[in-house]
C-alpha cells in the first residue's frame, strides 16, 4: 500500500504511531493542500503507468496474434 502512495511504509507506521497516541487530535489541521496534491498527483501517476503498461502488454499480444 505505501509503495501505491509512493511513501515509505516507515511514514505509515509513524502515523498509525501519532493515531494511536493522539487519537482524533493526531492530524487535526497539520496538512497543507499542496501536500494533498502531491499524493493525488503521485496515485494517479501510479495508475497512468499501470495502464500504459498494460496497453503496452496489449499491444504485443496483438502484434504477435497478427502474423
Amino acid at each position: 500500500m505505501a509503495a501505491d502512495l509512493g511513501i515509505g511504509a516507515s511514514l505509515i507506521q509513524r502515523w498509525k504511531r501519532e493515531l494511536c497516541q493522539l487519537g482524533q487530535q493526531a492530524f487535526a489541521g497539520q496538512g497543507v493542500a499542496r501536500d494533498e496534491e502531491l499524493m493525488t498527483l503521485r496515485r494517479e501517476l501510479v495508475r497512468v503507468k499501470k495502464e500504459r503498461d498494460f496497453l503496452k502488454s496489449a499491444a504485443v499480444y496483438f502484434a504477435k496474434d497478427g502474423k
